[in-house]
């Protein structure tokens, strides 16, 4: 790999969801763990109005009720700094990679921000493809990006130095897509799972016989599935713990994954975290109320609780 321009900001990888928003009428909490280099707390005691979340290596960023977004954390390479047209377009769904910021607008085209014009950390990861529209999904890795369109198509941009952006010619009917630190996924109409780029750990191997997924996740270099009878496969980053899905888990609804570690969502709204544990990322602390959207990177994790009073609730 010669695009090494620092090892700690390359080891993060950004993780898409297969459902990278959410949209509810619940007043929510966002709560967050592990390791971070901003102060969560201070933004979280502000009890933003949060539509959906995204985790990157050094920065996070959510979607507001009213379609705006933000966005907060490191900003060495600018990917906190929203372009002007961004905050007066209404947002669909955001994804943080390593230094630069993802945002799928609401007309389906995307924006990005971060590094650019050759500077330090610009692999062309934030120059969109000027005839690219009618999105509905994006994902952001280390370097590269990714975006799935609503014919079913998948386009890949910047660093391409292990084939995470080759994506295959005849791949189409995909319905998500995720991006690790040097790898991709994608998930067909027919629930199966496609992987291209680097496969140094096996995150690239895709399980014979996976089918009827629902959900993919991809982060530093391991991958994993969800499928619909709600249990969880994950393969990659060879021996070590992420990839060891505890045996009783089952009932799963959503997934997502750091570098080194996992989460899942239940459908009773409880989570359940497995793997590294060095930064405290699977600590999962009181919750005041059902969880209702999760994410990951590096060593941290975020989620969204549905913390609206009980008798809100009952008139609901």
């Amino acid at each position: 790999m010669k695009h090494l321009f620092g090892a700690s900001l390359l080891k993060f990888a950004a993780v898409a969801l297969f459902c990278s928003t959410v949209s509810t009428d619940a007043a929510t909490r966002l709560i967050a763990w592990g390791d971070m280099n901003y102060d969560i707390e201070a933004l979280c005691s502000k009890k933003p109005d949060v539509r959906g979340i995204s985790s990157g290596s050094l920065h996070s960023a959510f979607i507001r009720s009213d379609r705006k977004v933000v966005v907060w954390g490191d900003n060495q390479f600018g990917q906190t700094n929203i372009p002007a047209k961004i905050k007066r377009a209404p947002v669909v769904s955001v994804a943080a990679g390593n230094v630069h910021t993802l945002a799928l607008l609401g007309n389906g085209t995307v924006a990005a921000w971060g590094p650019t014009n050759g500077q330090f950390g610009d692999f062309g990861q934030t120059t969109v493809p000027a005839k690219l529209k009618k999105v509905k999904a994006v994902a952001a890795g280390a370097i590269h990006s990714l975006a799935l369109t609503k014919s079913g198509t998948v386009v890949a941009w910047g660093a391409n130095e292990t084939g995470q952006c080759d994506v295959p010619e005849d791949l189409n009917r995909v319905v998500a897509i995720a991006a690790g630190t040097y790898h991709s996924l994608a998930l067909r109409t027919d629930g199966t799972v496609v992987a291209w780029g680097s496969n140094n750990q096996g995150q690239c191997n895709v399980p014979e016989g996976l089918s009827n997924v629902v959900a993919i996740a991809a982060a530093g270099f391991h991958s994993v599935a969800l499928k619909a009878d709600g249990t969880v496969v994950s393969w990659g980053t060879y021996g070590l713990a992420q990839i060891e899905v505890p045996e009783e888990l089952s009932d799963v609804v959503a997934i997502a994954t750091g570098d080194y570690h996992v989460l899942a969502l239940k459908r009773d709204g409880s989570l359940v975290a497995w793997g590294f544990n060095d930064k405290g990322q699977c600590d999962i602390p009181p919750l005041p109320g059902k969880v209702v959207f999760i994410a990951a990177r590096g060593s941290h994790s975020m989620i969204l609780v549905d913390d609206t009073p009980a008798k809100s609730k009952a008139r609901r």
